[in-house]
């Protein structure tokens, strides 16, 4: 395709000059990484439990072709546009994280899901870039007119989050928008005698998460002591690092994916890391630390507080995702069912993960970046 000139006036020659090229040819990067590894992990597992070998692949490169169309449309938004879209999409789901309780079926101790023909979606996971919008909406305007209706308003909507994961329960995805929320408050000035308050409710919280939630407790037990609990994935997960040394295996050559149930979702970045090595397994952590740090970079010279607040929040929620999903694989956390953005399989996270990356685009094109959409 054509690269457009400077000249052309038209939508997409606007677009293609103001969007963030570098990041979003990472973006696509992190796709393709999908792809190869979704045929790498998938088919064992697959096997495994009696269905199609290629059947996770047919489920998931719809929803990774699907992320792409995404990214790009969503890349063409104005900053109100994405406040709108994402005001709308909080919303629902918001309603049907709730609905999961209800109507969701319990798979493995948890209810976070609902089922649809042909697919299964996880509404909490659009929870996390659409909040994280939403909350810097709320601040932007507490900043500019001090009224705390607004922080009252970030509160209550953060604590009936909290009450709908801790009910499914979903600890995990409670930390990662509890931590860009603190991020945020942090960016927007709150005053640090508050902020520490409210680390401190946080810290109580997990405590009193520890205590009330058995499966968060074990969790917790099983990580400080080795001696204690099943750590046979993660255990796997380690010898397939110390399998592939530097230049791995090759392609199909693992054999981690024939042991562990969640080969292609979970433990992804075990099975990158048996067949493909240390080098491609670094070049993986070097393109997520580059989109974090080049999405933070570009909003030093950025004068709308909505924009920095909302960025600030899609790239914190990103880079902890990737940093919970890799650090629990290596057994530097504890082991959290979280995915690896656009790498583990995962409908629903692929295209959440899309709708956050999209917005960021939009929000940090230079040169008329609301005179698209």
């Amino acid at each position: 395709m054509p690269v457009p000139s400077r000249a052309d006036n038209s939508l997409l020659g606007r677009w293609w000059w103001s969007v963030d090229r570098w990041t979003l040819m990472a973006i696509l990067a992190l796709i393709g990484l999908g792809y190869l590894m979704m045929l790498a992990a998938s088919p064992a597992v697959a096997e495994r439990i009696g269905a199609s070998r290629n059947a996770f692949v047919f489920r998931q490169v719809p929803f990774l072709a699907a992320a792409s169309v995404l990214v790009f449309a969503l890349s063409l938004l104005s900053p109100r546009g994405v406040r709108r879209l994402s005001l709308v999409l909080f919303a629902g789901a918001l309603v049907m994280t709730a609905a999961t309780l209800v109507i969701g079926p319990n798979i493995k101790g948890a209810t976070r899901w609902i089922a649809l023909p042909g697919l299964s979606v996880q509404p909490s996971e659009f929870l996390k870039p659409c909040f994280a919008v939403v909350t810097a909406w709320l601040l932007g305007q507490w900043k500019r007119e001090r009224q705390v209706s607004y922080l009252a308003v970030v509160f209550a909507l953060y604590a009936v989050i909290a009450v709908l994961l801790k009910a499914q329960p979903d600890m995990g995805m409670l930390a990662v928008i509890t931590a860009v929320l603190l991020l945020q408050l942090f960016v927007v000035g709150l005053d640090l005698r508050l902020l520490a308050l409210g680390v401190a409710l946080v810290l109580g919280g997990g405590v009193a998460a520890f205590i009330a939630v058995p499966h968060f407790r074990f969790r917790i037990m099983s990580f400080l002591d080795p001696t204690k609990g099943d750590h046979f994935q993660i255990d796997r997960a380690l010898e397939a690092f110390g399998n592939g040394g530097v230049f791995g295996q090759g392609p199909g050559e693992g054999t981690v994916k024939d042991h562990l149930p969640d080969a292609h979702a979970d433990f992804v970045f075990a099975v990158m890391g048996e067949e493909f090595g240390f080098i491609l397994c670094a070049i993986l952590v070097l393109v997520f630390a580059f989109i974090v740090l080049r999405g933070l970079l570009r909003l030093l010279s950025e004068g709308d507080l909505f924009v920095v607040l909302a960025a600030t929040g899609l790239i914190g929620s990103f880079g902890l995702q990737a940093f919970i999903n890799m650090g629990s694989t290596m057994g530097m956390l504890p082991t959290k069912g979280m995915t690896l953005p656009f790498i583990s399989y995962g409908g629903s996270s692929a295209i959440a993960v899309a709708l956050g990356m999209g917005m960021l685009l939009a929000l940090t094109r230079r040169g008329g970046s609301g005179e698209l959409l």
